[in-house]
């Protein structure tokens, strides 16, 4: 019986739709989803955490560091343990607020003093021409946070592979956070 380009008992799909998609699988198998972040051995985030309570006013034993990715960036937050400890607040505020500045400004060396020239990501992102991240800071309640967002697929990777360097960096004094999901368009 000649072909009719369907598969029997599925008279109203293709073949190549299940064609397609068995080749989008396979490669999402292979190249999709990154591993987890894997942490660093404890002598790094020793060192890590040193060279942090030298560039973070605030004392990284007082708070804690949320890192998300994002469909199309990163939520970076740092909030206190204490909610009524509002000297490290503001010092956390201050903080996150100088580093977006920086950031926006495509001034990517503040993680180089704490991770070093070798961070996943950094050297891309320090490659981004201007506009092409955006970054927001915001106050929170018990904290500050910075959105990092763009519309280059090379970017998103990037941050995504600096948040999975910070995670596994700051160890215990880190947490990831959960995605948020939006409707967004990527440019590849």
């Amino acid at each position: 019986m000649p072909s009719s380009g369907h598969i029997r008992g599925v008279d109203s799909v293709p073949r190549w739709i299940f064609q397609c998609t068995a080749v989008a699988l396979i490669a999402f198998k292979a190249h999709g989803a990154p591993d987890p972040p894997v942490a660093a051995d404890p002598e790094r985030q020793a060192e890590v955490s040193e060279r942090g309570a030298q560039v973070m006013p605030f004392k990284l034993s007082a708070t804690t560091h949320v890192f998300t990715k994002t469909p199309v960036g990163a939520l970076q937050r740092v909030v206190v343990k204490d909610p009524k400890d509002a000297v490290q607040i503001q010092l956390i505020r201050r903080h996150l607020s100088d580093i977006a500045d920086h950031f926006s400004r495509g001034d990517f060396s503040g993680p180089t003093e704490v991770h070093g020239v070798q961070m996943p990501g950094l050297a891309d992102l320090k490659k981004a021409k201007p506009g092409e991240i955006s970054v927001r800071y915001q106050d929170l309640v018990n904290g500050g946070q910075i959105e990092y967002s763009t519309q280059k697929a090379n970017l998103i990777v990037a941050l995504h592979q600096w948040i999975d360097a910070q995670l596994s960096d700051h160890g215990p004094d880190a947490h990831e956070g959960h995605e948020q999901h939006h409707d967004y368009t990527v440019d590849q």
